[in-house]
């Protein structure tokens, strides 16, 4: 093994540090996370850079197309440029494509809305959502990004990973770092648990009344990892988890097969006769 392949991430970082692409990434990437116009003194600001050290990149990603820049305030914001190229060659469209009519028909079916989530450097990334058709309902942005640690989807697609995988992963978040070896062993056996009946359920992690069961998307050997998840109010009156893990495991397994993430002759639901429900495309 080479001295390069035993470097971790920020060495590597550090030794092969460019600091004028550094300088446009940073813009690029807090542009992103703010998701509002800022001017080249806020920015120079926020990046604890002097507003004349990114002068330079500013005009640069604006000529490229990446920036417009608001005539009357001088504020800069993303274009649309970024998620064009995402797009042209996105691992996640064969995924998508195969997800999103199915979970229309899903969150249609029971009235709950539903999300699809991926790991994206470490975070959970919502691809896709479907909301209920319900005047009341729960709504995750497209494209936010959440703990692994904290959310259902996480611990749904941390428990996917190999354990070895896994506890790598977790050395990259400072929650968990931060927390104490009884907690971080617990937090291992809850994702084992997870991984044995195949699915996650959590009751209030968010706010009081909110309810999420998310379920695995695809083979434990697939290349791409991905949590299928119903994000709902506890209702009274509303549908139990009886009545919607079955269902949802189903659209997992159709949306997995239809992606080429397991073969049909793997998928629980999709192919069993007893699983009493259809998803149906819409």
């Amino acid at each position: 093994m080479t001295h390069d392949k035993l470097l971790s991430l920020e060495e590597r970082r550090t030794k092969y540090s460019v600091p004028a692409l550094e300088k446009g990434l940073d813009v690029l990437e807090y542009l992103s996370d703010q998701a509002v116009p800022l001017t080249q003194a806020q920015l120079a600001r926020a990046l604890n850079r002097q507003a004349g050290e990114i002068f330079r990149m500013l005009a640069c990603l604006e000529s490229r197309g990446y920036l417009r820049r608001e005539p009357t305030t001088g504020a800069y914001s993303l274009t649309l440029k970024l998620f064009e190229l995402s797009r042209a060659h996105s691992p996640y469209e064969v995924l998508l494509k195969a997800a999103q009519p199915l979970m229309r028909g899903l969150a249609e079916d029971l009235r709950e809305s539903c999300h699809l989530s991926v790991l994206h450097r470490e975070r959970v990334l919502v691809l896709a959502q479907e909301e209920s058709p319900k005047p009341f309902r729960l709504s995750v942005e497209v494209g936010s990004q959440h703990s692994p640690v904290h959310t259902t989807s996480g611990r749904v697609l941390l428990s996917s990973m190999e354990p070895g995988e896994c506890e790598e992963l977790l050395t990259h978040d400072l929650e968990w770092r931060r927390e104490k070896p009884a907690v971080r062993a617990q937090f291992l056996k809850r994702l084992a648990a997870i991984r044995a009946r195949g699915y996650e359920r959590s009751e209030g992690e968010r706010f009081v009344g909110g309810l999420d069961i998310g379920v695995p998307v695809g083979s434990p050997g697939s290349s791409i990892k991905a949590a299928l998840t119903i994000a709902t109010l506890k209702e009274k009156n509303g549908p139990s988890l009886e009545t919607m893990l079955p269902a949802l495991r189903t659209c997992a397994d159709v949306i997995a097969v239809h992606a080429g993430l397991k073969p049909e002759e793997e998928a629980r639901s999709a192919t069993s006769p007893h699983s009493g429900t259809q998803v149906r495309p819409v």
